[in-house]
């Protein structure tokens, strides 16, 4: 069978949709079993564990690098734009109720993820500016026990993946919301 070159085009970019979201996928399953292990082993030697901090505290590939916090946010912002793109044009297919509960769901979880991004930079950058006055730089380090008191969450891991969440669910919400078919 013979292809236009419209078509091709279309191969060629869903390939490279494939590629990236196959190789996001990979990274995020690396560093996210990386990360558990890491933090089993520290459980296990002290008793306490810190959500992200394994994440925030190593930087890929040499010091100096991003830290595997920041390739996890950027991969799984990667991976749902590739999954968008390429089966983006499904959503039109559901039914008008199901994608308003859809569209509700998505505003729900883009305000709650805004609400616990800008809550959580507020606070990452009142420690920071407080180790700043007091000479002190330690802004990766930073952990809140909050939600839950007993296991305290590291302030740059929280706020970049609630950044991550809320880039997500606003692209859902926009998608939902900007599809052909009336509701």
């Amino acid at each position: 069978m013979k292809y236009s070159n419209l078509q091709l085009e279309g191969l060629e970019s869903r390939k490279v949709f494939i590629i990236t979201f196959y190789a996001s996928a990979f990274i995020m399953l690396s560093i996210c079993s990386f990360a558990l292990y890491e933090s089993a082993g520290e459980y296990l030697k002290t008793g306490t564990i810190i959500i992200g901090d394994v994440l925030v505290k190593i930087e890929f590939p040499f010091k100096g690098s991003p830290s595997l916090v920041t390739y996890l946010m950027i991969t799984s912002i990667y991976s749902w734009f590739c999954v968008t793109r390429l089966a983006g044009e499904k959503v039109n297919a559901i039914s008008g109720p199901v994608r308003s509960l859809f569209q509700l769901f998505a505003l729900a979880i883009a305000i709650i993820a805004l609400y616990e991004f800008v809550y959580n930079f507020v606070l990452w950058n009142s420690f920071f500016i407080d180790e700043v006055v007091k000479g002190e730089f330690q802004s990766e380090g930073v952990s809140i026990a909050y939600p839950n008191p007993g296991t305290p969450w590291n302030l740059m891991f929280a706020t970049k993946m609630t950044l991550a969440a809320f880039l997500i669910s606003a692209h859902a919400f926009y998608l939902i919301t900007k599809t052909k078919k009336p509701l």
